[in-house]
């Protein structure tokens, strides 16, 4: 099972393949991670998805988290 994280804005969210669908979840400050309470659709492939989180969290960029980038 391959984990893709992303820091997405200043959040960290970690991305795997279940199957034949993605799961999605927030990653805390204490590393523990929760469902993150979005979808990422199962068309969407590995390659799309830091542009998918971009698309889809915009409205939270700030000064000093202005982007999407893969940490893993």
């Amino acid at each position: 099972m391959n984990t893709l994280r992303f820091n997405v804005f200043g959040r960290i969210y970690a991305i795997q393949r279940e199957g034949t669908q993605w799961q999605a979840y927030a990653i805390g400050a204490d590393g523990k991670r929760s469902p993150a309470g979005f979808v990422v659709p199962d068309f969407i492939e590995e390659g799309e998805i830091e542009q998918f989180l971009f698309d889809l969290f915009h409205e939270s960029a700030t000064p000093g988290n202005g982007d999407v980038r893969r940490i893993a």
